[in-house]
């Protein structure tokens, strides 16, 4: 079971760091030190959907161009998963609002969980295909987070909560799963620690917080999410390593989901993964949530040959880390 398709869509607006400090100080009538958003995160720019686009517009951007380069209509899927941490809606599934739009009639769902939504929704594709659940999955994300922003702090304990917020951007992908000759998925792994689901999030719209503005943005201590990320993360890599044999020098290239550049350099200085193989985004685009591994893989697509092999690390909040290796058919 391989990835056979990939590809991305960016939102045109383009939002610089300094623009965003000074719009929530100017809000917030706080005097933010001088390029205090940008020294703390090492990105500049990111992408910002218009007020008429949404989570599902950029899924179906990038779904079409996967559908595109396939040959394929969308009739030719029979499964199609909207694997984000953003929704358009409660109810329905954002899954068929992209399904009425690309005017397919696959099985439709969505999948959900942080940062790592579009890794598990390639995992739970491949798993249903190999179940004789479906022959052919259209996985999708569409990402807007920049939405769930604080555009105004009432004191710098807030700024605080909310700065992690500062660092999201939007994105949508879209990858393409069905059965291949040679390669695909080789392994897959994943590791969960949900005590720590407090440590941040946007915890309105459900049952806890069904109504109001406060907690549809997101908070966290970005702090505590690194810490737990660094203590076991290293593990999961060794266990990749261990059970597959591979190191390094056996992977083309290295996609991490990455928060902010200090995040990205200490993980990478703690798990040893040779800089030269990853896929940096981060200063240019931000953190695109679950779209960050899909934004990089159709980036380096057009770079590889058959027979290469891509180790994708997921990180997300709940919390929860991921391993996929995929080999280039």
């Amino acid at each position: 079971m391989g990835i056979t398709q990939v590809a991305a869509c960016l939102p045109e607006q383009q939002v610089t760091t300094a623009d965003l400090q000074h719009r929530v100080a100017v809000a917030s009538r706080l005097p933010l030190p001088a390029g205090m958003f940008a020294q703390a995160t090492g990105i500049d720019t990111r992408r910002v959907a218009a007020d008429d686009e949404y989570a599902s517009d950029l899924a179906i951007g990038a779904a079409r161009q996967v559908l595109d380069r396939a040959g394929l209509d969308a009739l030719d899927v029979d499964l199609l998963l909207f694997a984000s941490a953003t929704r358009d809606m409660v109810e329905p599934a954002t899954a068929h609002v992209v399904q009425a739009a690309l005017g397919g009639r696959a099985h439709a769902l969505d999948v959900t969980n942080a940062c790592n939504s579009f890794l598990n929704g390639i995992d739970l594709a491949r798993s249903m295909i190999l179940a004789g659940r479906a022959r052919r999955a259209l996985v999708v994300t569409g990402e807007t987070p920049t939405r769930s922003m604080r555009p105004k702090l009432d004191g710098m304990a807030q700024a605080r909560q909310a700065f992690a917020g500062y660092t999201f951007g939007d994105a949508g992908a879209a990858v393409l799963v069905e059965p291949v000759a040679t390669g695909g998925i080789v392994d897959v792994d994943a590791e969960t620690h949900s005590q720590h689901w407090p440590a941040g999030g946007i915890f309105g719209g459900g049952s806890r917080h069904p109504r109001g503005d406060e907690h549809t943005y997101f908070t966290g201590d970005g702090h505590r999410l690194r810490g737990v990320f660094e203590k076991i993360g290293l593990g999961l890599v060794e266990r990749v390593h261990h059970r597959t044999g591979l190191t390094w020098d056996d992977y083309a290239r290295v996609l991490v989901h990455q928060v902010t550049m200090p995040y990205l350099q200490r993980f990478v200085e703690i798990a040893g993964v040779p800089v030269d193989k990853l896929e940096v985004t981060v200063p240019e685009l931000g953190n695109m949530a679950s779209a960050t591994l899909g934004v990089q893989l159709a980036r380096v697509r057009p770079h590889l040959s058959p027979g290469d092999k891509v180790l994708l690390l997921g990180l997300g909040g709940g919390v929860s880390l991921m391993t996929m290796v995929w080999e280039v058919s």
